[in-house]
């Protein structure tokens, strides 16, 4: 059963505006013009690729606020945070428009033969399936790299985000890139298994739950398709007594409620050495106390509503069953009452396991706050999940510091400070946060065939035919 494709505001629950899925034939049409497109566009310079880039990084840095409320009132995320996403796509545009020629250069390699290098050139047609929460940075973190390998790419976006997919189609057109290089699917996700399925579709990127990334995972494997899965995250954030508080404390807010809590890399999971615990528990509570919930489109809100009234439900089930297990509730922990999806912030402390505070990936403002007596306990709880996304730690020990860094079972590992997603380094995750890298040069190559080229020494002499 297909989900309605549709602009919903979340802080009203008024439907905006529908729209009717793609039909199959429609649908094919599409397919075939990425298909063709790739063959013209393969062809192309990568410099004038670059060139291309740049201009929808003007694009996006033009009409920054535009798109920001396009961002908010399809999901609902704050109207600050929404603009600066619209500028973060610029940056990544911008750091491929620049870097692309360097770090798809061909490799000299030093063999026996009289030249032999590896040629990065591109897979082909890439369907891109991508989720809600960040609706604009999550499709170009996979297309800026994509396109400017000589990609083409597919968009199949969350359906409650449909006006995005469409705008960012829009912006790669008028950047200059051909007709079907980049076309949004607006469409539902039964599609999915159909497309990957098409030998014309050469690989598949995800972004999205657990579940989807088995499921595409196990699609794309049965007809041997190159994927990247980034899957969700229960990121912990370890605060040692060598650490700063003020500024542990401070990050700690921002990591919890970045995106109104609705982001994989949000810290979920506060690992608090039990000799500090006490002043961060009551530092860290009174201010989410204090923090603003409202109209996303006011500027001096805080945390917005979260997606859909689902999403709200789901976590408010949540947070009563991990009550329910043992955990202490000290602010928050219901829906807000009137219009909207609004879910306060939220802290428990106490959390036993199983419970989904311990176990689950809370997509909201909610966070759980642990004890420990060590180093040693720190690194085991933070361990202790099926994810494997990110890890902040806190600490102004060198020897803490190493151990952290070694031994967190994370795809990226900030310390002191927060867990984000940046142009220049790679980003994606290992256990059931998923595999394969998105950003800087290991993203770039993740949908190119990194191709051997070997060619002997002409060994002939000089002047002589090459039949002889």
């Amino acid at each position: 059963m297909n989900t309605a494709i549709a602009t919903i505001n979340p802080a009203t629950g008024e439907t905006i505006e529908t729209f009717e899925p793609l039909s199959s034939a429609a649908l094919e049409q599409k397919v075939a013009r990425a298909h063709a497109a790739f063959r013209g566009f393969r062809q192309t310079p990568v410099a004038e690729r670059a060139k291309k880039l740049r201009r929808a990084a003007d694009i996006l840095d033009g009409e920054k606020e535009q798109l920001g409320q396009l961002m908010t009132l399809e999901m609902g995320k704050t109207i600050g945070s929404a603009i600066a996403e619209a500028q973060k796509c610029a940056t990544a545009c911008r750091y491929y428009a620049d870097n692309a020629e360097r770090l798809l250069a061909p490799e000299e390699v030093a063999t026996d033969a009289g030249r032999s290098y590896v040629a990065f050139h591109p897979l082909g047609v890439v369907l891109a399936i991508m989720p809600w929460n960040f609706p604009f940075w999550q499709v170009f973190r996979f297309a800026a790299p994509a396109l400017v390998a000589g990609n083409v790419g597919l968009l199949k976006h969350a359906s409650n985000v449909p006006r995005c997919a469409l705008a960012i189609e829009d912006i790669l057109r008028r950047a200059g890139f051909p007709e079907g290089v980049f076309q949004a699917l607006l469409t539902g996700t039964d599609v999915v298994p159909r497309l990957l399925a098409d030998p014309r579709i050469a690989a598949a990127t995800l972004t999205g739950s657990e579940n989807a990334g088995r499921s595409v995972g196990a699609h794309a494997g049965k007809h041997l398709k190159k994927v990247v899965l980034e899957l969700g995250g229960s990121d912990p954030f370890i605060v040692l007594p060598s650490a700063d508080l003020n500024a542990a404390v401070g990050t700690a807010i921002r990591a919890r409620i970045i995106n109104n809590g609705q982001s994989c890399i949000a810290a979920k999971r506060f690992i608090v050495h039990e000799s500090i615990a006490p002043e961060f528990e009551q530092r860290f509570v009174a201010t989410m106390r204090r923090l603003r919930v409202g109209d996303p489109m006011d500027p001096s809100v805080d945390v917005g509503p979260l997606a859909t009234p689902q999403i709200a439900a789901e976590l408010e089930e949540q947070v009563r069953a991990s009550v329910a297990a043992g955990a202490l509730l000290l602010t928050g922990g219901k829906r807000l009452r009137g219009p909207g999806n609004y879910f306060p912030p939220t802290v428990l402390t106490d959390v036993q396991r199983p419970s989904p505070a311990a176990d689950d990936e809370l997509f909201g403002p909610v966070a759980a706050v642990f004890r420990v007596t060590d180093l040693d306990e720190a690194i085991h709880m933070a361990n202790s999940t099926r994810f494997g996304l990110g890890a902040s730690a806190w600490t102004r020990d060198a020897d803490e510091r190493e151990r952290l860094i070694n031994e967190l079972d994370a795809g990226q590992v900030f310390i002191n400070g927060m867990v984000v997603s940046d142009p220049r380094l790679p980003f994606g995750g290992v256990k059931m946060s998923g595999y394969g890298r998105e950003l800087s040069s290991y993203g770039l190559r993740e949908f190119v065939n990194v191709k051997t080229v070997w060619i002997a020494k002409d060994e002939r002499p000089r002047g002589l035919p090459a039949s002889e």
